[in-house]
């Protein structure tokens, strides 16, 4: 277990999938991660790579061969090598080994790097093409942030704040791929209130969410949370049946459409990223 302190927060993080655990605040005592009640969902903040979401039939086509890849890839259930720079600060790092080839034929290098800076955490995806061909990957974040219940408040006096949204418009599911369906929630103040019916169909897709932050609040108490991400150009908002957590997901990439070709250069999102070449992108969560 790898562990960041400053004077104000405090996090946990796990060497299998370079896994955020826990993140404490010392000033509120509150942990704002999801416990990872196994009831529910035994994780706590997965990495989606190399895909986001499910394949077509659990396949993608490459160069005319056929790969097998579960829901979100594989790196959130691999060793990473964990380097600790600083009281605040670790890096974990996964590359290919023979198993990822047998699924993904491609040489990689994907880094998380985690950093507590006052009351925020971020953590930037860092990946680097070592190989001499094109590297085609999406990967996205699945944070888990406890909605804290008790006897004062309870999971619908929650809701969601969008710093730039009116409307949201969300793609319906078909199974795990995206349905061709579309359905419009309109927001009140920017707001879309938090109950557990609204993710008993399973997530909500976002392809054109405005927003590059989101804040979970609630009627009740003063505590809360203030999501930031940037240049992810879709969006996940999902909870387990009845759990008392809400995923904010940023996405590079998506599941695949109903009508997918399977081909992964086709995919919608794919990232293609040239040889000795290198892309990030970064989250951060500031807790109040």
């Amino acid at each position: 277990m790898i562990l960041l302190e400053n004077d104000h927060m405090k996090a946990s993080l796990t060497t299998k999938g370079a896994e955020l655990q826990s993140l404490t605040s010392k000033e509120t005592d509150r942990n704002y991660l999801w416990n990872g009640n196994k009831d529910y969902w035994g994780k706590f903040s997965p990495v989606l790579f190399p895909i986001v979401g499910a394949l077509k039939n659990n396949t993608y086509l490459f160069d005319e061969k056929e790969y097998t890849l579960p829901r979100h890839g594989f790196a959130r259930d691999n060793e990473f090598e964990a380097e600790q720079i600083s009281n605040t600060e670790a890096v974990f790092t996964l590359t290919q080994n023979e198993e990822t080839l047998k699924v993904y034929p491609f040489d990689f290098i994907l880094k998380l790097h985690y950093k507590i800076t006052g009351a925020s955490l971020s953590c930037t995806y860092v990946v680097l093409n070592p190989g001499n061909k094109d590297l085609l990957f999406s990967v996205g974040g699945h944070p888990a942030f406890a909605v804290t219940t008790n006897q004062k408040v309870s999971y619908n006096d929650y809701f969601l704040e969008f710093n730039k949204d009116e409307s949201l418009t969300y793609h319906k599911l078909n199974g795990d791929l995206i349905g061709q369906e579309t359905e419009v929630i309109n927001l009140e103040s920017h707001s879309l209130p938090l109950t557990h019916q609204l993710f008993y169909k399973d997530a909500l897709v976002f392809k054109t969410l405005k927003s590059d932050s989101i804040s979970l609040k609630n009627h009740k108490d003063p505590y809360g949370l203030h999501f930031s991400f940037k240049d992810f150009p879709f969006f996940g908002i999902w909870a387990a049946k009845d759990a008392d957590f809400v995923c904010l997901e940023p996405w590079c990439g998506i599941a695949d459409g109903v009508n997918h070709s399977q081909e992964l250069k086709d995919k919608e999102g794919i990232i293609t990223l040239a040889p000795q070449d290198n892309w990030e992108r970064t989250w951060s969560v500031a807790c109040f």
